[in-house]
């Protein structure tokens, strides 16, 4: 079968690919020459009623509990659809920031309903590639040809309704989850239009092992390397350097714009809490952030040899020079002790207390072997066959996470002891949830006077009332 692309974007309830949920789904499949194949995908996923949407984010989407339970899918047969139509053998997945944030919700619901979390991306030719770090290092590197938007601050910015209405490209509606996909497309088709050798290469570095011949331990080389993590003011890129093993097998690289001097007689406990500084202390004027990251070489990193910033002026578009990045290499080759007090930190990263939910212990462990048919044996199992089925799972997450499974998809086949147990979780869910729900909720009432937008709020409210444990009110 020949390789094709799908293009895709969610809208979700929240942001944690844990606890919120994929309420709207849609996705375009094309040839590798970006021309449409077949109809559009664009459907809604039914909300369960144990989870109470962030507020923040049905105000973005517009879409409401109610739009998903009159018209969606339950989410075994949503995620039967990725399996069966979309994700099949030899397609490339791609989305826009998809591998940190779509990616993680598709992965969590493939767990939660008895899926592989994993082999939708790599399994019989598939793959995945994201577009937004492609976006950065074309802006960084190849902006000519392509009109670069800014903000309301004048400050440069990529967000993708930006993006397409500055170059003229069709995006009716802004966070609709087809719409987003048609811009993406026409994004797509717009880099590759003008800039086809990066766009080429950089499809080409998707490929983890590509990655692993430019960024490695053993031939240690500087090399340009964009992320999300980086200064805007220099259109998140940067020039960047290998400097001690991560963990998996991935690599910690440092920043050679920094001079690293300031970070050498640190210790490894005074590295460590720069590191893990706090979100909020973070924005302090005094604070100096540590500039090391890991790059996963799965994640599809956006990353070129030296030799780009020789041509069309590529060191002064990053306002950067060959004499500092030779001369912070040097520093940091000076001073093995500094990468040998980073590389303790990446191997014995902060531990984060555990979940209970197993819905969130996804990281946890791989699924032993021995339970892999079980696995097949339950989403296999019609909803009369899971009325009486009780698979020996050596894995301790899996019982749990089947009566789930059960009583979101087909709850006429609890058992009255699974009744009770399953309303047991599904209240303290919602109980632990609705004080934040009702401040953001009465927050968003007092300060918002669009039509559509309160009726927003009150079907939050009336889908808040319908899900609440009998003892509770709101």
């Amino acid at each position: 079968m020949p390789k094709t692309f799908f293009f895709y974007d969610l809208e979700t309830s929240g942001l944690s690919p844990q606890e919120s949920r994929i309420m709207q789904f849609a996705g375009i499949r094309t040839t590798m020459n970006l021309e449409p194949i077949g109809e559009p995908v664009n459907v809604l996923v039914k909300l369960t009623d144990d989870v109470l949407p962030t507020p923040e984010a049905l105000m973005v989407t517009g879409i409401t509990p109610q739009d998903t339970q009159a018209d969606g899918y339950t989410e075994a047969d949503f995620a039967r659809l990725l399996t069966d139509d979309i994700f099949t053998p030899d397609t490339i997945a791609v989305g826009f920031n998809n591998i940190r944030f779509d990616d993680e919700f598709i992965r969590h619901l493939f767990w939660r309903n008895f899926y592989d979390p994993y082999e939708w991306t790599w399994k019989e030719g598939r793959s995945r590639w994201d577009l937004l770090d492609v976006v950065r290092m074309t802006r960084a590197l190849r902006p000519e040809g392509i009109v670069w938007p800014v903000d309301d601050k004048g400050q440069p910015t990529n967000r993708l309704e930006l993006l397409s209405g500055s170059n003229g490209l069709d995006h009716v509606k802004a966070h609709d989850a087809l719409s987003d996909v048609e811009a993406l497309i026409g994004v797509t088709r717009l880099i590759k239009s003008k800039q086809p050798q990066l766009y080429d290469y950089l499809f080409k570095m998707r490929d983890k092992n590509e990655v692993k011949q430019l960024v490695n331990l053993e031939d240690k080389q500087p090399f340009v390397y964009v992320s999300g993590h980086l200064d805007g003011a220099y259109n998140k890129a940067t020039v960047a350097f290998p400097l001690t093993a991560g963990k998996n097998g991935n690599v910690v690289v440092y920043d050679l714009r920094i001079d690293p001097t300031p970070f050498l007689q640190l210790s490894s406990h005074e590295l460590a809490n720069i590191l893990y500084t706090p979100w909020e202390e973070r924005q302090a004027e005094a604070f100096v952030k540590l500039p090391v990251e890991e790059i996963q070489y799965n994640r599809a990193p956006a990353v070129a040899p030296l030799g780009v910033l020789a041509q069309a002026d590529g060191w002064a578009k990053l306002s950067l020079t060959e004499e500092t990045i030779t001369t912070h290499r040097n520093i940091l080759l000076s001073a093995p002790g500094f990468a040998e007090n980073i590389r303790g930190i990446f191997e014995n990263k902060r531990e984060y207390k555990k979940s209970p939910n197993p819905e969130a212990q996804l990281y946890d462990s791989f699924v032993p072997d021995t339970d892999r048919l079980r696995i097949e044996a339950v989403r296999n199992a019609t909803e009369h066959d899971l009325a009486d089925f009780h698979p020996d799972f050596i894995d301790e997450r899996l019982p749990e996470l089947l009566l789930h499974y059960k009583a979101r998809n087909f709850p006429k086949v609890l058992s009255q002891d699974e009744a009770v147990a399953w309303e047991a979780w599904r209240s303290a869910q919602i109980t632990n949830a609705l004080p934040g729900f009702m401040k953001s909720l009465q927050k968003l009432a007092a300060t918002i006077t669009d039509d559509s937008k309160q009726f927003v709020i009150q079907e939050m409210q009336l889908w808040a009332e319908s899900v609440l444990p009998v003892e509770l009110d709101v």
